[in-house]
This record gives C-alpha cells, structure tokens and sequence, in this order.
C-alpha cells in the first residue's frame, strides 16, 4: 500500500475520535450539570449507539455484497459519515433549543441518537473494512491497531480543543463549535476515503478465492459462518470475556478512589488521563515491535494475563486503603488492557477474509461492544447488591476486581482452543498454509505471510 495513502487513511479515526470527544466528553456534561437533564435520560440515550451494534452486520455483509459505484468500501464510508454529522447536529440542536425535560425532549433525543448511532457504526465498520481490504494479512492487524491509536489521538486532542472552545456552558458557543466538528469531521473523511478504492478491486463475482463476495442472504451467511463455525463462536467469546475483563471497572474506577481511598474529585479525575497514557504506550509498542516478535496470539495472552495481575495489585490497594499505588497501578491497567486490545484487533484481522470483511468485522464489534456494556452492567450490579448485603464499599469493589480476573481467565481457556485455520471463512479460501494443523491462534503468526502472498497470486 502507498504509505501516503496509509497515512491519509489515519485521518477518519482521527474524525471518529473527536465526534466521540464531543459527544462523550462535552455533551453528556451540559446535559446533565449546565441543563438538569435527568440523569437516567442521559445514560439510556447514550446507550443507542452502543445498543445499535448488531446493525453492523447487516452494513459489513451489505458493503461485502453491494458495490455502490463499482465500490463495496468508500461510498459506505461517507455515507456513514454524512449520517453521523446529521445525527451530532441534532444531537446539539435537540439539547439547546427543546426544554430540559418531558417525553419530547426524551424522545427527540433518542430519535437524534439513533441516526448518530446508525451512521457512526456505518463509517467506522467500512472503515475497519476498507482496511482489511487494502492491507495484506500479516500487516492487517498493525494496521487495525495504529488506526485505534489515531483514534486515542483524536480523542484526547479533540477533548482539549474542545475544552478550551467551551469555558463556560453558552448554548449558541456550543452549537457554534459543533458545527466546526462537523465541517472537520467530513473534511478528515472524504480527505481519508477518496482515491482509496479502486472500482475494478469491488466487481461482485462468486469466486471466494478471488477475494470478492458471493450474494447469499445475510441469515445464510450469518449461520455457515458464525453461528455454525465453532472457531467463530470461541472467538467471539474471547472477545467478550476480554471486554469484561478489561472494562467492568471503566464507570466505578474514580468512585472507587473517592469512596474507598478517599481521593479528591481533581486526582480521581486524573487517573483517566493514567490509564489513557497506558493504553496508548501498550498499542504503540504492540504496533513497533510486539505483534512483529509475539504475534497476535501470545501479545494478547500477554496483555490478559497481565491485566489480571494488575486487578491483583488493585485489590491488594484497596485492602490496604493506601491511595499512594493507585496512580501507577492505574497506568500499568491501561498497558494490560492496551496490549490486550492491540491482540485482539491482530485477531480480528486474521479471522477477517477479502470476501467477508465487513460482515465478519460487524460481527467482532458486536462482540466488542456487548462485552463493554455486559462489563458495565454486571460491575454496577456487583458493587450496588454486594454493598448493600455487607455494608462495605471496599467489598464491593473487591468483588467487582475479581470477576474481572475470573473473566479474564475464562478468556484465556477459550483461546487455548481457538484455530484460526480451521475457520469456515478461512477455509473457503481453498488449499492454502492455513488448512495444515496450527497450534490453536498461534499459528497464524507463522503462517498469515504465506497466505497473504497465496492470495496476491490469486487474484
């Protein structure tokens, strides 16, 4: 791939990840602090997004089967991010300009989320598959991860510009700045999307060995390769045990240090920023030189095992109720959950296949984010029913540090017997290295090289 082209790519994550700044970082604050939307409105709206993954299938196995313009890819893309601009901008005017409660309100903002929600998992599931299709399979799953880290860029960049535009809540400021993301977003997206796909590369044939789709209904595609594949199916639940593992605590880590070790607002507000700098560090050093000394398989045992070492150290914290670790903790969490994530995006590249990228990549993020929000969830229920039956906060958090090292080595059973190779999507590629025996994920590493040369013969 032209290294220009690849680094014009980075520009839509960069896109993805200010639209979450202001929707997750500023908006939800306004809501709920500057306008008293009630809180549980606020949390069940934002939910819509998260909730809308399973759409992602349908988008992954439509952009799979239907060229718009002789391209499966980039008319999605922009498509998608047209889509979720109209959504943000509602979003916005919806928060301003309706009253700050009643059922109009509630709905106007749910109605205005779904078409963020529904234009967002468009983008970013053509985009995860536009990279599928533009890398080859040993330099996919890098790819995959130096793009999240875009994303982690323009996260962080987008919520300090954002910040420093908005001091002080001013509902015509703030529609105002939205407005700029807007402009900016679709700028970055076309700048990233266009000249990215050739027609030619998106023709609609029934070769499977020439990477491109065959037309079977979704429902058909969906059972022969996801529910009917076990190897499918052991990977999903890694991805989901993972996400458990990794992020029951995302919502309960400051209260947690403020009602445990009795931090203030300010220092449990920081330790966002720790683990973020963890986070980043693990995918940067996965992306130079872990994935190209471990492979996806033993980098993702590593940040797994790794991060439920440091859900130890976190109950031997709390126990001790000693804040002074906390901070440094915090970060080395962020590394585990970095370098299990930057694994799993390596494994989600090797499972993803010319043929059935979108839908098999719509199918990884429904796993994703089921597993965040199942984390979220049953962390919340921990710590409220185990609170109110000891009457002790730092049971409660203790109890949640250990479900996730529980879920964490779940994950690590399950992928003793996950065998790429044996995949039913990577079996229809016909005789090629992959079809001989692999030790479970790791054989990929070894033998993704030769596959990927396999298939430019191919085509």
């Amino acid at each position: 791939m032209n290294p220009l082209d690849a680094v014009r790519l980075a520009a839509f994550p960069l896109a993805y990840g200010l639209t979450g700044a202001l929707i997750g970082g500023t908006l939800n604050r306004v809501m709920i602090a500057d306008l008293n939307v009630s809180a549980t409105v606020v949390a069940t709206v934002f939910a819509i997004p998260l909730l809308l993954a399973p759409a992602r299938v349908w988008f992954g196995h439509r952009s799979d089967s239907h060229a718009v313009g002789g391209r499966r890819r980039v008319p999605y893309l922009l498509a998608g991010a047209v889509t979720a601009v109209v959504g943000l901008l509602a979003i916005v005017q919806t928060t301003v300009r309706l009253p700050t409660s009643g059922a109009v309100l509630a709905a106007a903002l749910a109605a205005a989320f779904l078409v963020y929600g529904l234009g967002r998992a468009l983008a970013h599931n053509s985009f995860q598959a536009l990279v599928a299709d533009r890398f080859e399979t040993v330099a996919r799953g890098r790819a995959l991860t130096a793009y999240e880290v875009s994303t982690l860029l323009g996260l962080v960049v987008g919520a300090g510009a954002l910040g420093s535009a908005l001091e002080r809540y001013d509902p015509d400021r703030l529609v105002m700045v939205s407005l700029g993301v807007a402009v900016t977003v679709l700028g970055l997206t076309l700048f990233a999307a266009v000249g990215q796909e050739r027609p030619s590369a998106a023709s609609t044939v029934t070769d499977p060995q020439a990477g491109d789709p065959p037309s079977e209904p979704l429902g058909q595609v969906v059972r022969d390769y996801v529910i009917a594949d076990p190897q499918a199916r052991r990977f999903f639940l890694v991805v989901v045990l993972t996400f458990v593992g990794t992020l029951a605590q995302d919502v309960l880590l400051e209260p947690f240090a403020a009602q445990v070790l009795g931090m203030s607002l300010g220092d449990t507000t920081r330790l966002t920023a720790f683990w973020g700098l963890g986070v980043l560090a693990a995918m940067l050093l996965s992306i130079t030189v872990l994935l190209r000394v471990l492979g996806q398989a033993r980098l993702l045992r590593l940040g797994i095992s790794l991060s439920a070492v440091f859900f130890v150290g976190l109950i031997g914290v709390a126990l001790a109720g000693n804040p002074a670790p906390l901070r440094p903790l915090v970060a080395l969490l962020g590394l585990g959950t970095g370098l299990a994530a930057a694994g799993l995006l390596a494994g989600v590249a090797a499972f993803t296949t010319p043929a059935r990228a979108g839908l098999l990549l719509g199918v990884w993020a429904v796993a994703n984010m089921f597993g965040h929000a199942l984390g979220s969830i049953l962390g919340g229920l921990v710590v409220d029913g185990v609170r109110a039956i000891s009457g002790s906060a730092t049971a409660a958090y203790v109890s949640v540090f250990a479900l996730e090292i529980v879920a964490l080595a779940g994950a690590l059973v399950v992928l003793r017997r996950v065998d790429i190779g044996q995949s039913h999507a990577i079996r229809e590629l016909g005789d090629h290295p992959w079809d001989s025996p692999s030790p479970a994920l790791a054989g990929v590493d070894e033998q993704g090289d030769r596959a990927g040369h396999l298939r430019r013969g191919e085509r």
